[in-house]
């Protein structure tokens, strides 16, 4: 698919493809659940934490080891109990929004996503599922990239209006990727649109929060912005509508110490993905135990050390991006 065949349905599909998605979020309003009283707590006996290391160029830090690291927990220093080098295969789930919206628009990023895919490593492995209203495995993992890339291209969409269960069905996903050791990523790429009940957002902040598993999400908002039309109250209408979209998919991405992209056209689109190759390639994977069973929020902090890398600066201007908590588990009465 040539990138002018990009550009032009891009052009061609936004207004419609921002309809349909208005439709969906309004149905949303209509079915969710209302909101728990309380937040859903999810509890760990292991903390697993992604870190990133990049320099003052913003250059990927790849060859520290787990004697460079010092992860705090409230303050206090904690045992590293298990290290996963940068050098280790991870495992990458892709996973595309499957509804009226992106179908309209698949070939603004669907067609690019070689992006991704060529800049893994050849033993990282890419898995690819679908959802709407629940997931669906389009292929299970694999170090065959161009059997990733042709998966992608086969991937059914639903036209008409129908439900965007993203909570739900990233819950679903959680679940395939528990049993999986390693280095775990999650690739969204969605509008952000959810028509999930209120529990559902609440259970998978949770399990985000506590998880091994970097998201990492691509927003098609950029694409349907260029298409909005209609009157005032429309216009305005879709916009809090895509607004409201991007802040959940970073409070997602954000959960797990992972990014949100908004790229607006194919060009960037590709360059999103050669980031989020670059990022799987670089990721660290620490673990330790949670020092108190107390029940509570506790903060996590990572740092790499003075003389890491080489340096001989006593504080070295790295950059250590990670999720920033968990929940303790808490003791049996």
């Amino acid at each position: 698919m040539t990138q002018w065949l990009a550009k032009n349905n891009v052009r061609r599909c936004g207004r419609a493809a921002a309809g349909v998605l208005l439709a969906c979020a309004s149905a949303a309003a209509q079915q969710q659940d209302p909101p728990a009283a309380a937040p859903i707590r999810i509890s760990v006996d292991r903390v697993d934490v992604g870190v990133i290391v990049t320099d003052a160029r913003g250059n990927f830090v790849s060859n520290l080891g787990q004697q460079d690291f010092q992860v705090l927990d409230n303050n206090s220093p904690q045992a590293i109990t298990d290290f996963v080098s940068v050098d280790a295969p991870g495992q990458v789930l892709m996973t595309v929004e499957a509804g009226p919206a992106v179908y309209l628009l698949q070939d603004a990023h669907m067609f690019v996503a070689d992006a991704l895919l060529n800049g893994l490593a050849p033993g990282d492995r890419v898995a690819i599922a679908s959802y709407n209203e629940a997931p669906s495995e389009v292929l299970d993992f694999t170090a065959d990239k161009q059997a990733a890339q042709a998966a992608l291209e086969q991937i059914q969409f639903t036209l008409g209006y129908g439900n965007l269960n993203l909570s739900s069905s990233l819950n679903t996903v959680l679940d395939w990727l528990a049993p999986i050791p390693g280095k775990k990523t999650i690739v969204l790429v969605s509008t952000g649109v959810d028509t999930s009940p209120a529990v559902a957002a609440q259970t998978l902040v949770g399990r985000l929060q506590n998880g091994d598993v970097r998201l990492l999400a691509v927003s098609m908002s950029g694409p349907l912005r260029k298409g909005r039309k209609g009157n005032k109250p429309q216009v305005q209408q879709t916009e809090e509508m895509l607004e409201q979209a991007d802040g959940w998919l970073k409070t997602l991405a954000e959960s797990t110490g992972g990014r949100a992209f908004f790229p607006e056209n194919a060009k960037a689109f590709q360059e999103t993905y050669r980031q989020i190759a670059q990022i799987v390639r670089h990721e660290y994977s620490l673990a330790y135990a949670p020092p108190q069973a107390d029940g509570a929020p506790h903060a996590i902090d990572v740092k790499v050390k003075a003389g890491a890398n080489g340096s001989k600066d006593t504080t070295p201007d790295f950059r250590v991006d990670h999720r920033k908590g968990y929940i303790a588990p808490k003791a049996p009465n």
